[in-house]
C-alpha cells in the first residue's frame, strides 16, 4: 500500500503534499473571487444598469483558455502558484457575481422596508439580511466554482510543477505509469465531491430556518415575522 502513493523525487510533495497543494490552489482563488465578487455583486443591485456590461467582461474573462492566460501571466508572476491562482480567481466571478445578485435579489421588499423600520443601516441591512437570505444561491454558485476550480488546477502542469495532482497525470503519461495516472484522476475526484459535501452540510448549518429535506424555501424568520 505504501508504494501506491510512492512519489517520484522530480515532483517535490508527498502524495498528502500535493493534496494540500491541489487545496490551497484550487480554493483560495475562489475565496478571492468571493471577496471581489461581494461588492461587486452589491454594486449590480443597486445600479441595474451596471450588471450587464459587469457580466459581459466576466464572461469574456472566462472564456480566455487558461493556458493563454497563463503565458500572459508568466513575465509577471513567473512559473509559481499565482500564475495558476490568477485566472482560477477570475474566471469564479462568472459563476459568483450572478449566484450572488440573483440572490440578494430574491429578498422580498417587504422584508426589507422590516428591517429599515427596526433601524438597520444599508450595511446592516446588507450583511444581516440580504446575505442571509441570499445563502442558499451564493453557496450554489460557491459549490460550482470550487468543484470547476478543482479540477482546472490540473492545467497547471503545463507552466512546470505548480498543478498539484495535475503533474501526476502529466507524469503517469509521460513515462507510462497508469498508478499515477490514477492517484492524479481518482484524487482529483475526490476532492471535488469531498468540497461539494462539505459546501452542502455549510449551506444546511447556516440556513437553519429553512425546512429539512428539500431546503427551498428562502424565507428567514424576520421574512415570517413580515408576512404575518
Amino acid at each position: 500500500m505504501n508504494q501506491l502513493f510512492d512519489m517520484p523525487s522530480y515532483l517535490e510533495h508527498s502524495y498528502l503534499g500535493l493534496v494540500g497543494l491541489h487545496l490551497r490552489e484550487a480554493l483560495l482563488p475562489v475565496l478571492a473571487g468571493l471577496v471581489v465578487a461581494l461588492p461587486v455583486a452589491q454594486l449590480c443591485v443597486r445600479f441595474r444598469w451596471l450588471y450587464p456590461p459587469v457580466l459581459w467582461v466576466t464572461t469574456v474573462l472566462y472564456a480566455i483558455p487558461s493556458l493563454a492566460f497563463f503565458v500572459v501571466l508568466i513575465d509577471y508572476t513567473g512559473l509559481s502558484e499565482l500564475t495558476v491562482m490568477i485566472p482560477l480567481a477570475v474566471y469564479s466571478l462568472v459563476v459568483l457575481v450572478p449566484a450572488i445578485v440573483d440572490g440578494v435579489r430574491s429578498v422580498p421588499q417587504e422584508t426589507l422596508a422590516a428591517a429599515t423600520a427596526m433601524g438597520f443601516g444599508p450595511v446592516r441591512r446588507y450583511l444581516q439580511v440580504q446575505l442571509p437570505i441570499a445563502a442558499p444561491a451564493i453557496l450554489a454558485g460557491l459549490r460550482v466554482a470550487a468543484v470547476s476550480s478543482i479540477s482546472l488546477v490540473s492545467v497547471g502542469m503545463l507552466i512546470g510543477n505548480a498543478g498539484a495532482l495535475g503533474n501526476l497525470l502529466d507524469s503517469g503519461l509521460k513515462y507510462d505509469q497508469p498508478r499515477l495516472v490514477w492517484l492524479s484522476v481518482v484524487g482529483t475526484a475526490v476532492l471535488a465531491i469531498a468540497v461539494d459535501a462539505l459546501l452542502i452540510v455549510l449551506r444546511v448549518l447556516l440556513t437553519p430556518w429553512m425546512p429539512r429535506g428539500t431546503r427551498r424555501s428562502t424565507r428567514t424568520p424576520l421574512a415570517k415575522e413580515t408576512a404575518r
